[in-house]
């Protein structure tokens, strides 16, 4: 249902079924986001985010929990790591997944970078 209204709005979208083929695949494609389920089979979505952040290649990739709890009721560790935001999934539609992860990549996009030349500086327009 989401990769079909992400497809449809311009995004390319990679789908895996399983904690570990999730990895994998992050690890190959390096995607601007990650549309991240808490229960896969395998390796839970917090494992998987665990790792993304142990490692260079993951650090810096945008991350949307999904799942189908409350966050006071999300595994404990996932306070500890950094992601962008949490929702619970019966909250929001494909609609307003895709306007979500639009304005995340959108701020990520325009985060002060500055560039300078001696005299010069550049930051991106707000």
């Amino acid at each position: 249902m989401y990769k079909f209204k992400l497809e449809n709005e311009g995004f390319d979208v990679d789908l895996a079924h399983t904690g570990p083929a999730g990895l994998s695949l992050i690890k190959r494609v390096r995607p601007h986001l990650v549309l991240l389920d808490l229960k896969l089979p395998h390796m839970n979505g917090d494992e998987i985010l665990e790792h993304m952040r142990k490692h260079d290649w993951g650090k810096d990739i945008s991350v949307v929990i999904a799942a189908n709890v409350s966050r006071d009721h999300a595994p404990w560790r996932l306070h500890l790591l950094d992601f962008d935001r949490y929702i619970v999934k019966a909250h929001y539609t494909p609609g307003e997944i895709f306007e979500l992860i639009s304005d995340i990549l959108h701020k990520k996009t325009t985060q002060s970078t500055t560039i300078s030349n001696d005299n010069l500086r550049l930051d991106p327009i707000s």
